[in-house]
């Protein structure tokens, strides 16, 4: 059918030529946007295909630069843990969280102790739950302390997801115990003091305003 529907519309278009007396440049332009649109339809066309509505493309979601030289700082880079981490990172950029966390639980069944993996697992599976704390997330929260109960790691990014659920208390309680489990002198702990003085102004100033 899309081949007689392209004859008719080439047939149409010439007697349409003839009728208005056209430039003879003007039939050689139509002949040739007319094989050119016959051999893309000969392509790519498929009539055969049910109709389908169309799709939103995903929305990217970038992710800050200052956020992975956190996390390196915190988790380090090189590892067999953190090569799930950058493999979600790529999935959480395409705006697909569920499959960010789909590839940290991939990793989880074949490192099962690995606090890094349940630890980004809390981070992923929130994100999924449109950054509300899901109970799963919590779960895999409580096993990465359970795991590295003097690592700085699980309770920075547990207050992280309580702040994007808009849990400003419990974020900040979160905070101060992962700058008291932090080694003094690191970079990470001063980049942490530095987001909990940030928050602590945020709370500050929300009080005032109501």
């Amino acid at each position: 059918m899309g081949f007689v529907a392209l004859l008719l519309l080439g047939g149409g278009a010439l007697a349409a030529l003839v009728l208005l007396r056209a430039d003879r440049a003007l039939w050689t332009l139509l002949a040739a946007a007319l094989c050119l649109g016959g051999a893309g339809y000969a392509w790519q066309g498929a009539p055969g295909l049910a109709a389908a509505p169309a799709r939103a493309r995903a929305e990217m979601t970038p992710i800050e630069p200052e956020e992975i030289a956190l996390r390196d700082s915190l988790l380090g880079r090189y590892t067999a843990d953190t090569a799930y981490l950058v493999a979600a990172d790529a999935m959480t950029r395409s705006g697909n969280d569920s499959a960010a966390a789909r590839v940290v639980l991939g990793g989880l069944s074949k490192m099962p102790r690995s606090f890094i993996l349940w630890t980004w697992a809390g981070v992923t599976l929130a994100a999924d739950a449109d950054d509300q704390l899901s109970p799963p997330a919590l779960l895999a929260f409580r096993q990465a302390t359970r795991l590295a109960p003097d690592h700085p790691a699980p309770a920075y990014y547990l207050g992280m997801t309580y702040l994007k659920a808009g849990q400003l208390p419990q974020a900040r309680a979160c905070w101060v115990r992962a700058i008291r489990l932090s080694a003094p002198g690191t970079d990470y702990r001063r980049e942490l003091v530095r987001r909990l003085l940030v928050l602590d102004r945020f709370i500050a100033a929300s009080g005032a305003a109501r």
